[in-house]
């Protein structure tokens, strides 16, 4: 049984190979997203729109009473835009790996937020293979600290 054990954050991945009862950790790539560590500012071309409220003033004046700019909340907002990208070629990676007959089980080890975006962006036959999914952080914790946060049950 070949287990692929995937660890992200929305900057990063960090792929990992695992044949039980072999307990070694097998480095089998990684992907990176650049713009993850930019600012919402940097990765848009220009300022949120504007929108103008009709409601009637006090005054009794008639017109737009009120301007204010658009906000780019939740799912709008330009990181959540790129995490939701790089989630979805996590998901290409390990699909080319199933198809290829690489991996049988797939571990995910994410911070919850992103978790569930790799999560969502796993098909259905990936979805389906998913053995456990740790949510904690630990892109840049060493081999030997992702080893101690798997499941019993996926090395086996």
């Amino acid at each position: 049984m070949r287990v692929r054990i995937v660890v992200a954050d929305q900057a990063e991945a960090h792929f990992y190979d695992l044949e039980p009862p072999d307990p070694a950790l097998h480095p089998a790539g990684q992907l990176a997203e650049a713009r993850a560590r930019l600012h919402d500012r940097d990765l848009v071309s220009d300022r949120p729109g504007r929108v103008f409220d009709h409601a009637p003033a006090a005054s009794g004046r008639r017109g737009a009473v009120a301007h204010h700019a658009t906000g780019a909340e939740g799912e709008r907002r330009p990181h959540r835009h790129v995490a939701t990208l790089f989630a979805r070629r996590i998901a290409e990676a390990l699909a080319l790996a199933q198809r290829e007959g690489r991996i049988d089980r797939i571990v995910l080890m994410a911070e919850p937020r992103f978790l569930g975006l790799m999560r969502r962006a796993l098909p259905a036959e990936l979805a389906a293979i998913v053995a456990a999914e740790i949510p904690k952080d630990l892109v840049h914790q060493a081999e030997a600290v992702v080893r101690a946060h798997l499941p019993p049950a996926a090395l086996r």
